[in-house]
């Protein structure tokens, strides 16, 4: 590890040709994935990411190296070669302060719990998707997790470390009938260690995963159509997150790329719609101490009844909308420069009541689990499947169906709901972007939205 008065020099050098903004981003982080296919080992891997990353910016230019060489001559080096892309006057540096303390604590850490005790709870799993039903052919889980020890240092004084834990446990069910396949999947994760096990009923899981799938076996393909579309609360704010949130990020704003350019202080959703980035959720997925420059994380109120509040900045993109970071920097390792990124994003809940909301809505698409899908954050354009959705009859839900596609933008889909239910909850994901993949949890709780267009292969001959 480097000592603090030789990074003050490395600092001190990198401002020497007129940048005015010097970053060094120390990392050790390590990985492991055990896979199980139908009640055997099938992958075991460890992996581990060292290394360095230096950032130079002069005004709003920036110029990013890497290495995974951490000694003192190496990053001098480093800081060298980046510091020749400018020419102008030297600065001075602040001087490195202390360290503050880190909120995340860890039970179990990753070296603490034996292999043979993860593979054996996977396996357990995987048998309780295999045996629920004769039907199902294959029976995936799979555990991921890593530990990633940081140290972020700049010019403006900053000495801060972070420890960041994210364990995942992901469940999947293979279902097979008359040559017909389908699939559920599930991967819950939190930012804590093996004592995820502890905190979440995986067994339930591992059985509601393998009724998904024999669910999708009858299920009815979607007929296109627009409809009222009920998004149950978790990882049915995937919507919001890619659709609205991207476009939220500075990454997107600073460079005129989105819909909500210049838009704060405007009506950009309904009165129901308030929304957040939270920084810091005990335990959640997407949370972080400090963000990847060094900064508190911090929650971020994005729209309040329906008003746009406020954008996730990062340091270099608070210069050039000359507005404050809101500790929003974020990055997949020391070989990506950080930029705006989410962490836990959702919208708040409200005060309907999820069985009121099937109960008012006559006819209409209840959309109780997203899969994957696409979006444009300049537009805000997107579409995502369905992986489990019925159809809403009366108040009630009767016919599973399957292939819906959800259709739309995002900036007119905020005004479309018209209920928010009180039964938020987080989903997990991986997300990426310019400055690579990172764990995020999106959210919300049991929304309506009014009218949405949904895709299908029903209703043909």
């Amino acid at each position: 590890m480097l000592k603090k008065n030789e990074l003050q020099h490395l600092l001190h050098e990198g401002l020497a040709t007129g940048a005015d903004f010097a970053e060094i981003f120390l990392e050790d982080t390590k990985s492991q994935v055990i896979r199980i296919t139908s009640g055997e080992v099938t992958q075991i891997d460890r992996g581990n990411t060292f290394g360095a990353g230096v950032r130079l910016i002069s005004g709003i230019d920036e110029v990013y190296g890497y290495t995974n060489n951490v000694s003192y001559d190496s990053l001098l080096q480093v800081v060298k070669n980046l510091r020749s892309s400018f020419q102008g006057e030297a600065h001075v540096e602040k001087p490195l302060g202390e360290a503050k303390p880190i909120k995340a604590q860890i039970k179990l850490p990753m070296d603490k719990v034996a292999v043979s005790e993860k593979t054996s709870k996977l396996q357990h799993l995987s048998n309780i998707i295999k045996a629920h039903d004769p039907r199902i052919v294959q029976a995936i889980t799979q555990l991921i997790e890593t530990e990633q020890d940081v140290l972020i240092v700049n010019s403006e004084g900053v000495y801060q470390n972070d420890l960041r834990a994210h364990t995942r446990c992901v469940l999947m069910a293979v279902a097979q009938e008359n040559g017909q396949m389908q699939q559920a999947f599930e991967g819950p994760g939190r930012s804590m260690g093996f004592e995820l096990f502890d905190v979440m009923d995986f067994d339930q899981l591992a059985k509601e995963v393998a009724t998904s799938a024999i669910t999708l076996l009858s299920a009815e393909d979607m007929i296109p159509q627009t409809m009222p579309v009920v998004l149950h609360n978790g990882f049915g704010g995937v919507i919001f997150h890619e659709a609205c949130g991207h476009p939220l990020e500075a990454t997107a704003i600073a460079k005129g790329l989105s819909p909500f350019v210049g838009k704060v202080g405007e009506k950009i959703g309904s009165d129901v719609v308030t929304a957040y980035d939270d920084g810091f959720v005990d335990g959640a997925w997407g949370s972080q101490t400090y963000d990847d420059e060094g900064k508190p994380t911090q929650k971020n109120l994005l729209i309040e009844n329906g008003v746009l509040k406020g954008y996730l900045i990062d340091y270099r993109n608070a210069r050039k909308m000359k507005m404050d970071p809101t500790g929003s920097a974020r990055r997949q390792s020391y070989k990506f420069s950080p930029t705006s990124r989410m962490n836990s994003t959702y919208i708040a809940p409200g005060k309907d009541k999820f069985e009121d909301i099937i109960k008012d809505t006559k006819y209409g698409l209840f959309a109780k689990k997203l899969g994957g899908g696409t979006v444009v954050p300049a537009t805000g354009e997107f579409n995502f499947a369905v992986q489990e959705g019925y159809m809403i009859e009366d108040g009630k839900l009767t016919t599973p169906v399957r292939g819906a596609m959800l259709i739309g933008h995002g900036k007119d889909i905020l005004f479309k709901i018209d209920r928010v239910a009180d039964n938020l909850e987080l989903g997990q994901g991986m997300c990426g972007s310019i400055s690579g993949s990172i764990p995020v949890d999106v959210g919300q709780p049991t929304i309506r939205v009014q009218s949405m267009t949904v895709g299908g292969a029903g209703g043909k001959k």
